[in-house]
């Protein structure tokens, strides 16, 4: 989880656990699924798997990018680094596999960019 201690680590679930139900609640469901949805991955080193919401961008059909706020207090965009890792996003009603891969740039944002399998 992130690196702020219990507090915020409790915190942080609660505020992601109210995200995730808002995301399927109707009426504000559909409004907030726009640009945000979450991503399910399995932990590098933990072998768990995790569910997260996430806000995002398109970049075209087959391509979305996620800004990572607060990076260096979170560490589930690690798993990304490296070459990548698969991961699965829930977009437009529909569960899709892909492959995101982490980057920091100059200035020491974080980006996840995925790149979605294509649908069969």
């Amino acid at each position: 989880m992130s690196r702020g201690g219990p507090v915020v680590d409790g915190v942080a679930r609660a505020f992601n656990a109210g995200v995730s139900a808002l995301l399927s609640a109707p009426g504000v469901g559909p409004l907030l699924r726009r640009g945000t949805t979450t991503i399910t991955y399995t932990g590098r080193r933990s072998g768990r798997t995790f569910t997260t919401p996430i806000s995002f961008r398109r970049r075209g059909e087959d391509t979305l990018v996620i800004g990572v706020m607060a990076s260096n207090a979170k560490n589930w965009w690690r798993n990304f680094q490296d070459g990548g890792h698969p991961v699965g996003v829930r977009l437009d009603d529909v569960d899709r596999t892909g492959h995101g891969v982490a980057s920091r740039d100059d200035a020491g944002r974080v980006t996840v960019t995925v790149t979605l399998d294509p649908l069969p």
